[in-house]
């Protein structure tokens, strides 16, 4: 097979664990007999210093004619302390996701036997969690208009708009995944208070005798965020909206025990996106400390969604365990203390592909 990828390494920490990732991708192609093409793309704070665009024409014009996105990092300190700038890097973010019609963020949410003594939750609740959120990314209240301040400045505001069309294609992909797991979806909404949880809500009772072979529950968001920490085996796929779902998501990512663990696909009308969910952490920018796992999980998932190729994703989710069993491991999630570098346990990694 032919694999044709747009890669976006970013800001920060993003080039770093980017090259890792595609060391990985080599590997498995060279493994598997796949024929890998890539081109580099600017995005983020990277592509407003060089071109002051967050998300250039030219970058969305590769990604529409890529296979697949393999994605870094975006975020820099010099725009995150500057509430004044009139261009931000996650404007890139946001454009890309509208303009490739990123309408679905999925979320695995599962742990690793060495990794549970690092989650601040009980081993017994968090041993064997396994579940999937799956947050719609092209509406509610990040994009819908009006949106803004009153013109003495006292007065924010911000409009939650959903429309049936949104709706029903995250619900229907939430059901089809519920279909390949354990056959349960959790509908996550705020339907006591908000307009738009009650269309969301109606819509899911609409649609959810389609699928009898599922389970499907009801769950106000605050409960949502309690059970998650309570009972986080109880839940097998969690589908809800734009924001509810980027604040559980990453209450969601503790679970685990490191945000370097947790690997995402936005699935797309165009082009998906593969990427880890942590942020740029700048902090760690060039000092090769960064932790590679989450995105060579990402990459894990593009084999797998993109290109329906399960044994090469199989394969590197085993590499992954394999290097942290043998502690191989960044400073982030060290047991002993002895920490490897990124560019390290990259090497680890494409090793035990190539074997």
């Amino acid at each position: 097979m032919k694999l044709n990828i747009a890669v976006l390494p970013g800001d920060g920490i993003g080039p770093e664990i980017i090259e890792q990732a595609l060391r990985v991708t080599e590997a498995v192609c060279e493994k598997f007999g796949h024929e890998l093409s890539y081109e580099y793309g600017l995005v983020g704070a990277s592509a407003i210093d060089q071109v002051g665009n967050p998300y250039p024409d030219g970058t969305h014009e590769l990604c529409m004619a890529s296979d697949a996105v393999l994605f870094g990092a975006i975020g820099d300190p010099k725009y995150d302390n500057d509430p004044s700038a009139k261009v931000r890097p996650e404007q890139g973010l946001l454009a890309m996701r509208k303009k490739l019609g990123l309408y679905a963020n999925i979320r695995p949410v599962s742990t690793f036997p060495s990794l549970i003594h690092k989650s601040p939750l009980r081993a017994d609740l968090v041993d064997g969690a396994d579940f999937m959120c799956v947050r719609e990314l092209t509406g509610g209240m990040y994009f819908g208009r009006p949106q803004g301040r009153s013109e003495d400045g006292n007065t924010a505001y911000d409009t939650c708009v959903y429309t049936r069309e949104e709706v029903e294609r995250i619900l229907h992909l939430s059901y089809k995944y519920a279909q390949m797991r354990r056959k349960k979806v959790t509908v996550v909404d705020k339907a006591n208070v908000l307009a738009t949880s009650r269309l969301w809500r109606q819509i899911a009772q609409e649609i959810a005798p389609q699928y009898p072979d599922v389970e499907t529950e009801y769950m106000f968001v605050d409960n949502a965020a309690m059970q998650i920490i309570q009972w986080p085996k109880r839940f097998d796929v969690l589908v809800t909206e734009n924001l509810f779902g980027d604040i559980l998501t990453d209450e969601a990512s503790v679970i685990t025990g490191s945000l370097g663990m947790l690997p995402s696909a936005s699935i797309g009308i165009h082009t998906s996106v593969f990427e880890p969910i942590h942020g740029s952490y700048p902090q760690a920018a060039g000092k090769n400390i960064a932790n590679p796992l989450a995105t060579i999980l990402s990459v894990a998932m593009m084999f797998e969604y993109a290109f329906e190729l399960k044994e090469e994703s199989e394969l590197i989710r085993n590499a992954v365990a394999a290097s942290m069993d043998a502690e191989v491991v960044t400073e982030d999630i060290s047991l002993s203390g002895k920490a490897h570098l990124t560019s390290a346990v990259g090497d680890w990694i494409v090793d035990y592909v190539k074997k």
